[in-house]
C-alpha cells in the first residue's frame, strides 16, 4: 500500500459520503431523526441522523489520532441534528483529512501506532491499516444509512467501489 492508494480510497469515501448526504437531503426532517433499529446513533434513537453523525464523529476522532497521536474528543450530537449541519461537518473533515493525507509519505503510512482502546487493551497498528479501517467503517454505516434512506424512498443508489470507478471515469 502507498499513500497514492490511500488517497484514492479516500476519494471513494468522500464520493460515497456525498451520495448519502444528497439522498438524506430528500427526506423530511421527521424521517431524518426518526428512531430506527440500527445500533449506532443510539442517542438519536438509532436514526438516520445518528448514523450519519456516527460517521462524522469517527472521521473527526480518528483524524485527531492520525495527526496528533490522540483521538479527538467526541463531537456533541446536539450540534448536528440536521442534514445541513452534518454536511458542513463532513465537508470540514474531508478538507482536514485531505490536508492530513497530503503531509504523509509512503514511509509514514507504514509506521506503527500504539493506543489503548475503550476496553483498555493496548493496540499496535500500522497507520495505513487504520486509514483503511476508517473508510471501511464508513462503508458499514453508509450501508445502514442507505437502508434507511431506501425505506424513505430516497435511495442513494449504488455505493459500491466499482460504481465510484465508473462514475468518476476511473474504469
Amino acid at each position: 500500500m502507498n499513500i497514492q492508494d490511500i488517497k484514492f480510497i479516500y476519494e471513494y469515501n468522500y464520493w460515497a459520503n456525498a451520495k448519502i448526504l444528497d439522498a438524506a437531503s430528500k427526506v423530511t426532517s421527521e424521517q431524518f431523526v426518526a428512531p430506527a433499529e440500527f445500533p449506532f446513533g443510539i442517542s438519536r434513537g438509532g436514526s438516520l441522523c445518528g448514523t450519519v453523525f456516527h460517521i462524522a464523529d469517527a472521521e473527526y476522532g480518528w483524524r485527531g489520532f492520525f495527526e496528533n497521536g490522540t483521538f479527538n474528543e467526541d463531537l456533541n450530537p446536539e450540534n448536528f441534528s440536521t442534514v445541513e449541519t452534518l454536511e458542513r461537518k463532513l465537508q470540514e473533515e474531508e478538507r482536514s483529512m485531505r490536508a492530513c493525507l497530503e503531509r504523509l509519505s509512503d514511509e509514514d503510512i507504514n509506521r506503527h501506532l500504539r493506543y489503548v482502546n475503550d476496553e483498555g487493551i493496548l493496540r499496535d497498528r500500522i497507520l495505513w491499516h487504520c486509514l483503511l479501517h476508517l473508510v471501511n467503517h464508513g462503508t458499514q454505516h453508509r450501508s445502514e444509512a442507505a437502508a434507511l434512506l431506501t425505506r424513505y424512498d430516497a435511495s442513494p443508489g449504488d455505493l459500491d467501489f466499482t460504481f465510484f470507478l465508473i462514475e468518476t471515469g476511473n474504469s
